[in-house]
């Protein structure tokens, strides 16, 4: 697969992009639900294919906290979407901000499509070289996909609701949109930060910090029920939840660069099936309780659990950092086991 990186991304890239502008041709649900379908997966595979491409390049040049650059695109396109959404619907009604983003989507993929070469498939040996001092931490690996797992369950839910909460609240004035264009704000600059703190503290206690304060985030418009209180929880919302993902695809990729892919891959299956449950069981408890304040304190609860579990990891990274330091290694190729 590793050979066709490149032309997979491009080809997946498209059908995201057509799955897109086909939704404003139509107002059937179950064909609507087929292309949210196949958009969904096609945008998996674009996340995972780019991430693999990009932090195996870092990886040559021993730049892997340059991965926040990379991962703060999605910020940025939040942020972009919450302008352009507003002003396309207004003029054009439903079917306009489906086009504008399609558009809009088309263009930015044509910088992709001309700058992007997968340099780094041709280094075999390099490769080679760190499967064979790499080994993965067997005894805590699972710990980090169960987390992740739940994070992708809890996150969601705030991913989801947050714009109809802000809605529905009489104490937020303003339009709606703007939680999103906060959430957006703050994760550009989000991945970078949380790339420099896990290099100065580690990836597994940033790691935690950032699910801790996502949760608290989560929570807040249950206690703090103002515009105030809403916005913040957008803010932290946006300042973790990217950064979670650029802590949690990085560590995973240290622990077996050659195999960067198939690993990034199964981190985003585990936190799909988390993304595809979270919001049917916020749904549920919302309409059972004719409010968000269960679904949005169990969420909290989950991404808490999810750090929790990753406290034991801290030890093996003691380790991994002890062992480079004595051996003069690259921390990626440090021995986790």
């Amino acid at each position: 697969m590793k050979r066709h990186r490149t032309f997979l991304l491009r080809f997946h890239l498209i059908i995201s992009i057509l799955t897109t502008l086909f939704m404003s041709f139509t107002s059937s649900l179950i064909f609507r639900n087929v292309l949210r379908f196949l958009s969904g997966f096609a945008s998996a595979v674009v996340l995972v294919l780019a991430s693999g491409i990009v932090l195996d390049k870092h990886a040559s040049i021993n730049k892997t906290h340059w991965s926040g650059v990379f991962y703060g695109g999605v910020g940025f396109g939040i942020f972009l979407s919450s302008l352009l959404i507003p002003r396309l619907n207004e003029p054009f009604h439903w079917e306009g901000p489906w086009i504008g983003l399609a558009a809009v989507s088309g263009f930015l993929a044509f910088f992709v499509w001309i700058w992007l070469k997968d340099t780094t498939q041709t280094a075999g040996k390099k490769e080679i070289k760190e499967a064979a001092v790499q080994t993965p931490p067997v005894r805590w690996l699972p710990w980090l996909t169960v987390a992740y797992g739940l994070e992708g369950l809890g996150y969601i839910v705030t991913g989801t609701f947050i714009v109809s909460i802000a809605e529905k609240s009489p104490s937020f004035h303003s339009d709606a949109t703007l939680v999103w264009l906060v959430a957006g704000l703050a994760a550009i600059p989000s991945c970078i930060l949380w790339s420099v703190l896990a290099n100065k503290w580690g990836y597994v206690k940033s790691l935690i910090l950032a699910m801790v304060l996502q949760a608290i985030g989560i929570v807040i418009p249950v206690v703090w029920v103002t515009q105030t209180g809403i916005l913040i929880s957008g803010l932290l919302f946006g300042a973790t939840f990217m950064g979670i993902i650029t802590l949690a695809t990085t560590l995973r990729r240290q622990m077996n660069p050659a195999k960067s892919s198939q690993i990034i891959g199964s981190l985003t299956a585990v936190y799909a099936v988390g993304q595809l449950i979270g919001p049917s069981l916020a749904g549920f408890m919302s309409s059972a309780t004719q409010s968000f304040n269960a679904a949005l304190i169990g969420a909290a609860a989950v991404v808490l659990l999810g750090a929790c579990l990753l406290v034991n990891g801290i030890s093996f990274e003691k380790k991994a950092t002890k062992l480079q330091s004595q051996v003069n290694l690259p921390v990626e190729n440090s021995d986790w086991k």
